[in-house]
């Protein structure tokens, strides 16, 4: 791997002196942001895209994990699918691989720090799970604070440029009450309310 792609989407190991100009004041903005001359096109038309926020859950006992994924969309048919964007070296793309199952949770607007910690954005001692109440299913565990969710089994799985693309057949739908989702939007949260 070439020393531009170590570096991308992340900051360049001067970019924070960037930033801080000729006159060595630091700035508010994020140290670790690259400058706009130097971030990745497609990235940044990707954050320009309002997008849900899901925490994906696969796996069973000490082999459960969860991801937060933003990029994703529902295929209406019969069934119907979810294709999602998963990172291929991520413990969710290897659990997907063994059990072929996932629940897709859908985020509200109260759980922007459960999506920090599922990114693995935020430390949580104990794991990903740690303080949340679950319950087990035959796709994997269920966030039971979370009333909207679609169980789902893997139909295909492909690496598709830096991402993995996955298909998932929806097994079946559990539809709450939620009228404010949490939002991903330009690198922040964001309710609808």
């Amino acid at each position: 791997m070439n020393s531009s792609a170590l570096w991308r989407g992340r900051a360049s190991p001067d970019a924070h002196r960037h930033r801080q100009g000729q006159t060595g004041q630091v700035t508010s903005d994020n140290p670790f942001l690259p400058p706009p001359e130097h971030r990745d096109p497609t990235r940044r038309f990707r954050g320009r895209l309002a997008a849900p926020v899901t925490f994906v859950t696969s796996g069973t006992g000490r082999a459960a994990t969860g991801l937060t994924v933003s990029s994703l969309f529902v295929n209406e048919g019969e069934p119907g699918e979810i294709h999602m964007v998963v990172g291929p070296v991520t413990d969710l793309w290897d659990a997907l691989e063994r059990t072929a199952r996932c629940v897709v949770h859908v985020a509200d607007h109260t759980q922007a720090a459960r999506s920090d910690v599922f990114a693995g954005l935020r430390p949580s001692p104990g794991g990903i799970f740690a303080g949340v109440d679950i319950a087990d299913s035959d796709w994997g565990p269920v966030l039971t604070d979370i009333d909207t969710r679609a169980y789902c089994s893997v139909v295909e799985m492909s690496e598709r440029g830096w991402s993995g693309v996955v298909i998932a057949a929806i097994d079946r739908v559990e539809v709450g009450d939620l009228d404010d989702p949490l939002i991903h939007f330009r690198g922040a949260y964001r309710g609808l309310a």
